[in-house]
């Protein structure tokens, strides 16, 4: 059976009362993905905006293996720490991240956001020489669109992950860098510039999903959806 461990920030986690990308992607591997596949992870609330906190299992379709490694407010800097014993004890073969919002937001600058990528990278091939990963690269939000530095900090960030990826991939633990959701809105894809809705759910699933399936062959093309 492969394994899959989301890890991310609060588009990851998601709120109550959402779907989430997890979802979308499982719905996806179900229909495109032949074999056995599960998601796996220490955690597996959603964010509880109203008490601001972890601690609701509301999503709008619960009946999916919602294990996860993600949490509101958390980077690449939270979660370095976290994944030598996240991959020990629940044994993901595949790493699918989506992290670096919250780092060059409030606490580390690019170049020490991608210094965290290599620790992260090295806690988890400590734990399994063997881990796959797919990183995504921050994708665009309101304060992007808003605060011109900031821009250029993501900017600056994404060329150093894609350079990281190309430093650190190896054959029995590759690293596969996905592409931003082609011509992703903060208007359209997000409910407030920054926080997937549907659509962006699907957009983000579908990052993860088209990466895999032509680097790696697994499941197939990402059949869109709005809904």
């Amino acid at each position: 059976m492969l394994r899959f461990m989301p890890v991310g920030d609060s588009m990851t986690i998601g709120s109550a009362g959402e779907h989430t990308w997890r979802y979308r992607l499982w719905q996806h591997l179900c229909v495109s993905y032949g074999d056995p596949f599960t998601f796996v992870g220490p955690r597996e609330t959603l964010y509880d905006q109203q008490a601001d906190a972890p601690t609701s299992l509301a999503y709008a379709e619960p009946g999916f293996p919602r294990a996860h490694l993600a949490g509101w407010g958390e980077g690449w800097l939270h979660m370095a720490p976290l994944i030598g014993d996240a991959v020990r004890a629940h044994r993901p073969d595949v790493l699918l991240v989506s992290l670096g919002l919250i780092d060059l937001g409030f606490y580390t600058n690019a170049e020490q956001t991608a210094e965290n990528v290599h620790s992260f990278v090295a806690g988890a091939r400590e734990a399994d020489p063997r881990i796959r990963m797919v990183l995504l690269p921050v994708i665009p939000n309101i304060r992007a669109a808003a605060d011109a530095p900031f821009a250029e900090q993501v900017d600056r960030f994404n060329v150093l992950l894609a350079k990281t990826v190309a430093d650190l991939d190896e054959p029995r633990s590759p690293l596969l860098l996905a592409s931003p959701p082609e011509s992703y809105d903060i208007h359209t894809d997000t409910y407030d510039g920054t926080h997937p809705n549907a659509r962006g759910e699907h957009r983000i699933a579908e990052a993860f999903a088209g990466a895999m399936w032509e680097a790696w062959g697994i499941g197939q093309a990402y059949a869109a959806g709005t809904g």
